[in-house]
């Protein structure tokens, strides 16, 4: 819980005029300056902060990141504990949604609402149809979820139907993003099997056929998992945050999660992975050898894919955890892929070199994620359909934030006006 200081007051001078301001405190000791009553206190001055990239817009305990330090926790738990002790996705949402890791009770009732949820009404089948057949499946999951509104609509009261609606959407997103890939390449949608775990049930609708069953890897299904589990929080980013805005509308659980999904599709946020994968590819091609090209970008101002990140100044934990499992998934699954070797080449390359040390540009998750979706047979279009059925779980903690706080107002934020201050009218005929 953040704590506010008394005596921990910052001093604005504006005209002449003191305004204090508290400071805040979190539970890791972060600080801000609480400026929530500084357009009341100066008579309505604002702050300018673009991107929000100096502001904190809402008060949660769902995951924590040190940028500097390279750290990243789920509820107090390090990513690397949840990734050493190979703990279920279904745990880690359960985890960050209801604030504990589940008892063996808890983990069982959700699995088995998980299982029973995971069909589709029939009449939703239908819509697949209407989507064209080189549709993006980002684009039908998103409206497919929206969709699940109309059939089911969330209405949440207590804990129970909470937690109900919350297993809903877990269950159907798998369904929704492997019926929307299958539709994609012209093939029947698979039924979801009841004797088939979260994972291994969404391979199994990924990649079987009416006429033969897909049998999941287990090596492939823990490589699945932990991409999951590395990809279910990374607090305020532009679609978490877009989730929580459209939550304080009061707007059911379904649509803002759909409006997350929107928000995730942009190359600068879930589509960072295929772009990653695209410089591999550019560089296989192109006959040069990585450091070559890592010479040749630095030249012409390309920006290196995988490379950097929005709040790191570190290794992103979660670029080591992949990096570590990478190689050894290539060697169990007999799957060897060059791009790998590309990528370890370009990583030494990249962190031996000056100009990217000193503005400390490390591997970011993207880096090696796209290798190992490559690795379990995902195909390049359904990359960002897979962090968004990760995702999913810090989308609905954070709904539930927003949704139990009684202080929930909605999200509101001003802007700098610099149009006309005044604009004549111009009558029709003479314009």
């Amino acid at each position: 819980m953040s704590v506010q200081n008394p005596k921990a007051m910052a001093t604005l001078i504006l005209d002449g005029q003191e305004y204090s301001l508290p400071v805040i405190t979190g539970t890791t000791g972060d600080r801000v300056i609480d400026i929530s009553s500084l357009r009341q206190l100066t008579g309505g001055v604002t702050t300018f902060d673009p991107a929000f990239a100096n502001t904190a817009a809402c008060r949660s305990a769902v995951s924590w990141i040190d940028g500097e330090k390279g750290v990243l926790t789920y509820r107090g738990l390090p990513i690397e504990t949840l990734a050493r002790e190979r703990v279920s996705f279904v745990e880690t949402a359960w985890l960050l949604i209801f604030g504990h890791l589940p008892t063996e009770a808890e983990r069982d009732d959700f699995r088995t609402r998980l299982t029973e949820y995971s069909a589709l009404h029939r009449s939703m089948n239908l819509h697949f149809n209407a989507f064209p057949p080189n549709g993006h499946p980002m684009a039908i999951m998103s409206s497919m979820i929206n969709a699940m509104s109309t059939y089911d609509r969330p209405r949440i009261t207590d804990e129970e139907s909470f937690t109900d609606a919350a297993a809903k959407l877990m269950s159907k997103v798998r369904t929704i993003a492997a019926a929307s890939y299958k539709a994609s390449i012209g093939e029947p949608a698979i039924y979801p099997r009841y004797d088939l775990k979260y994972v291994e049930n969404f391979m199994h609708m990924m990649f079987s056929l009416p006429y033969r069953d897909y049998e999941p890897d287990p090596v492939a299904a823990r490589a699945l998992n932990l991409f999951f589990v590395l990809h279910a929080d990374h607090g305020q980013n532009c679609s978490t945050s877009t989730v929580r805005m459209v939550g304080s509308s009061g707007a059911n659980l379904f649509t803002s999660c759909s409006a997350g999904v929107c928000a995730l599709w942009g190359d600068r946020h879930g589509g960072a992975n295929v772009n990653a994968v695209r410089a591999l590819q550019r560089i296989r091609d192109s006959g040069l050898t990585p450091r070559q090209y890592l010479a040749k970008a630095k030249d012409s101002g390309e920006k290196i894919s995988g490379f950097g990140h929005r709040v790191y100044r570190n290794w992103d934990p979660r670029a080591r955890i992949f990096r570590s499992v990478v190689g050894p998934l290539l060697d169990t699954m007999h799957k060897p892929d060059p791009l790998l070797d590309i990528a370890m080449e370009l990583e030494e390359a990249v962190l031996s070199d000056d100009y990217f040390v000193e503005r400390r540009l490390y591997p970011n998750v993207d880096f090696y994620s796209g290798i190992v979706l490559r690795a379990l047979g995902i195909p390049l279009n359904m990359f960002t359909v897979m962090f968004a059925i990760g995702r999913m779980a810090g989308w609905i903690a954070h709904w539930k934030e927003v949704f139990e706080d009684p202080t929930t107002r909605i999200s509101r934020p001003r802007e700098l006006y610099e149009g006309p201050a005044s604009t004549p009218w111009i009558p029709r005929e003479e314009r």
